[in-house]
């Protein structure tokens, strides 16, 4: 469980700078809470700070402590955290680099079990035929799906995602989000994600954190939240909204 409360937050001081106005908000376990918003509007500096690579005011808990009571090795055991940046130039095949996600928890023999949730989560990522391929040689796609890999091997308590199905096309899109929507249930992961497909977002997401000029703009499920107005007050956008059961169209008509 995530719980954020009163956090400020500006890289130059809050009084010059405050990207982050006392924002509140709660995710929790066995659900997919996304964060939505126009670009540079806080959501990966909210994320930073949850992972504790960041440090505002106000509190954040995880698991239903603060995060400053935790030190670096105990918190990186609860929180597998993903950012927008996978570029890698590291010599190390794929398998190793999913490998490297159960670091914690590795002796100096690598055992048959840990080796085999590597291949399972390879399996379901179809990664399994670029398992021996150095990660430089694959496409920013690709790594992409390799750093996921490496994000959901280390089985966390929570889990958070900055954009992760930006490099993505629309098969690995729905794939990843029904693997992080199987997982998030069967494991109970407390998941937290900042994404900008809003079908994606109404499709898989448990409920919606919208951020807008720092601070939470509307919190809940994403039939009441993902409206003209929002996208009307938070995108500047006049849009209309097509339903077709589960699937979610936004159309935009006009700048406003």
């Amino acid at each position: 469980m995530i719980e954020v409360s009163k956090l400020s937050f500006g890289y130059k001081g809050y009084a010059q700078n405050k990207i982050l106005d006392e924002i509140n908000m709660t995710a929790y376990p066995g659900e997919i809470t996304a964060i939505i918003g126009a670009n540079g509007i806080g959501k990966s500096t909210i994320l930073k700070n949850i992972c504790g690579l960041l440090q505002g005011s106000g509190e954040i808990r995880i698991c239903g402590k603060n995060i400053k009571e935790y030190n670096r090795k105990d918190l990186a055991g609860y929180i597998s955290y993903l950012s927008q940046d996978t570029a890698s130039n590291a010599l190390l095949s794929v398998f190793e680099v999913v490998l490297l996600g159960r670091a914690a928890r590795l002796s100096a023999i690598v055992s048959d079990d840990e080796l085999m949730v590597v291949r399972d989560v390879l399996r379901r990522l179809n990664l399994e035929e670029y398992a021996s391929r150095n990660i430089g040689e694959l496409s920013g796609g690709q790594r992409q799906l390799v750093f996921i890999a490496q994000a959901l091997v280390r089985k966390p308590k929570v889990l958070i995602m900055d954009e992760p199905t930006s490099n993505l096309d629309l098969y690995y899109q729905f794939q990843i989000m029904n693997l992080l929507k199987e997982l998030t249930v069967t494991e109970q992961f407390t998941t937290l994600v900042s994404l900008h497909q809003l079908d994606l977002v109404a499709r898989f997401a448990d409920k919606v954190i919208v951020i807008n000029k720092g601070c939470v703009y509307d919190y809940g499920i994403p039939e009441k939240i993902l409206t003209t107005k929002t996208f009307r007050d938070v995108y500047r956008m006049n849009t209309e909204i097509i339903k077709n059961g589960s699937a979610y169209y936004v159309i935009p008509v006009s700048q406003y």
